[in-house]
């Protein structure tokens, strides 16, 4: 008999074992567990009657609202693909996502409709609004293998078109399984903020995936703006935050106006290096430790985290979760995997049940990455003796000033500790001197001049480590998971 497997599972359970529990809240609605997998099951039979069958690919483009959850499990209880689309894409790039997925329909928020129907129209395939998906619920989800595709992730990269990372029924449970069970502890009873967009694989599998896994309850929040989230924190009783550095930043300044603060049992981190003087700043203000992790879509995501058990180290990303190998790999070794020792400098890899099955029609952009068994992240990273991982920077990032290496996380954490710099990032740009140059492009939060900034930088890195060139801004152009996009600031300056 043929194994099967569905992520719809990570819904259908808690509604058999926890039916009257709360699942969801968004505003004024509560939806208990039952009902949601009961909407989903409805709106399933909707899409089976569109001709929508096992394997076929189907969009889902809108923001944190109910209608996102239980669009996505109605997909998935059909046996279909799910293929979140960002929300900010214009009509040409949502057109691309569509084309390259081979989607056979789009399920988009009316928020959205505009970009969305336009894209779906130049495709050839239907848009419809969630709220018209509705039918007599099927009785139980669509059979699936293990291995079959459950999500296709649209990853952005750094240059060229974006690639789908197929991701397995497989890959899903078992990432937000060891998230909730193992890498760090989650109860039945929590609340978790949904902060962090759920068409990105971080909010999708670990804000409400890994919390659905064990019956616990979302708060979701469609734009996360900090002080309505501090505001939303203490009203729904929410204990646990994931999210990235820019949102605990805002965070930070948001609490200085609270009227109460939330009381956090667990905050994780990801998607970009957190400097150690923002969890400091962060641990002081709110009580809770900041778990800093990494991972990619394509290890669908979490790869390592600290963990309490196995012990946090600040400025690291700690272990590998349960099931999973990353180690340190010869970088400028391509063809195979050449494994080098502790403390050495080199690229992340990483295999195990959370490693992506290939990018959609593109096995030689797949070959690439995953080698011998191991993907490649294109992360350089350093693993010390007692196995904690500390992230470097993109390969692609990394800025080589007359013949130096210099990595910008590196001399980004130098300058957050200056008492008037809010925000900074660094990237290299063009010299005839020195092949690049280092520019600190600087948020203040306090009287500040370029050379201010140049000589605490020189106090705090090594001679050909600092920035020679310094620009202000107000802001720093952010992402959907408010990560700072480096790719913008490059093409704005070079």
């Amino acid at each position: 008999m043929n194994a099967t497997l569905s992520l719809a599972s990570i819904l259908a359970e808690p509604a058999r074992r926890r039916p009257d529990h709360i699942a969801l809240i968004e505003g004024e609605q509560r939806i208990s567990f039952t009902d949601l997998w009961r909407q989903a099951r409805e709106q399933a039979a909707a899409l089976i009657a569109r001709g929508i069958r096992p394997g076929d690919r189907v969009a889902l483009m809108g923001p944190n609202t109910a209608d996102f959850p239980r669009a996505y499990f109605a997909i998935l209880a059909a046996g279909a693909t799910v293929v979140p689309v960002h929300l900010l894409l214009t009509a040409d790039e949502a057109e691309y996502v569509l084309r390259d997925s081979d989607a056979k329909l789009l399920i988009c928020h009316d928020m959205v409709a505009a970009v969305g129907g336009e894209a779906a129209k130049r495709v050839g395939i239907d848009s419809v609004s969630p709220k018209d998906l509705t039918g007599e619920a099927i009785p139980a989800f669509v059979s699936r293998d293990p291995l079959d595709t459950a999500v296709v992730f649209y990853t952005s990269g750094t240059t060229g078109r974006p690639k789908g990372a197929e991701l397995s029924h497989l890959n899903m449970v078992m990432c937000a399984t060891v998230n909730a069970f193992d890498a760090n502890e989650v109860h039945r009873d929590d609340i978790a903020l949904g902060a962090l967009p759920l068409f990105h694989v971080f909010g999708q599998t670990v804000s409400m995936n890994s919390h659905w896994r064990v019956g616990a309850t979302l708060v979701l929040l469609p734009r996360f703006d900090a002080a309505q989230a501090i505001e939303l924190m203490v009203a729904e009783n929410v204990n646990t935050f994931h999210g990235v550095p820019t949102m605990y930043h805002g965070l930070l300044d948001a609490a200085k106006s609270a009227v109460a603060l939330p009381k956090f049992k667990l905050c994780i981190s990801g998607g970009a290096a957190m400097p150690v003087v923002l969890i400091e700043e962060f641990e002081r203000t709110f009580g809770a430790h900041v778990l800093e992790g990494y991972g990619l879509s394509e290890t669908s995501p979490t790869a390592t985290v600290n963990q309490p058990q196995l012990g946090v180290r600040a400025g690291t990303v700690g272990h590998p979760v349960w099931g999973v190998d990353v180690e340190i790999a010869a970088a400028d070794v391509r063809d195979r995997i050449e494994l080098l020792p502790a403390d050495t400098i080199g690229e992340v890899v990483v295999r195990g049940h959370n490693v992506f099955g290939g990018y959609t029609g593109k096995p030689e952009a797949t070959a690439e990455v995953m080698v011998d068994g191991w993907f490649r992240t294109g992360d350089l990273g350093i693993k010390d003796a007692d196995g904690y991982l500390r992230i470097v920077d993109r390969i692609k990032e990394m800025i080589i000033r007359g013949g130096f290496n210099v990595y910008p996380t590196e001399v980004e954490a130098a300058l957050l500790r200056h008492p008037n710099i809010a925000q900074v990032a660094v990237i290299g740009v063009p010299d005839e001197n020195y092949g690049e140059e280092i520019l600190a492009v600087v948020v203040p939060s306090g009287p500040l001049t370029a050379e201010e900034v140049i000589e605490y930088a020189k106090e705090h890195v090594a001679r050909y480590k600092y920035p020679r060139r310094v620009d202000f801004v107000t802001e720093l152009p952010l992402g959907p998971t408010h990560k700072i996009l480096k790719r913008e600031l490059k093409q704005r300056y070079v």
